[in-house]
């Protein structure tokens, strides 16, 4: 499970990996108080990349990338290609 320390790497690699077979994709948000860590994991059950950060300044970010992916996959484009291919 690679995690990432750049966050642009991850997201250029979580878009690749959803683009690349949407309907298999998950996206888990995770955050512990206890350690203040903020984790967004993008899983496709073969390949997993991880993000993970304690910067306050880094929530803004992964809450604009959460949300662009949950804009992907609610899409009528990525809905009806995905009905295509079945």
């Amino acid at each position: 499970m690679p995690h990432f320390q750049a966050w642009e790497e991850f997201t250029r690699a979580a878009e690749k990996l959803y683009l690349a077979d949407p309907m298999k994709v998950r996206v888990v948000l995770k955050y512990r108080h206890c350690d203040g860590n903020l984790c967004i994991k993008v899983t496709d059950d073969v390949a997993c990349l991880l993000y993970r950060t304690d910067q306050a300044q880094d929530v803004k970010k992964i809450e604009k990338f959460h949300s662009q992916l949950m804009r992907l996959m609610v899409a009528k484009e990525s809905r009806s290609a995905a009905m295509e291919t079945d």
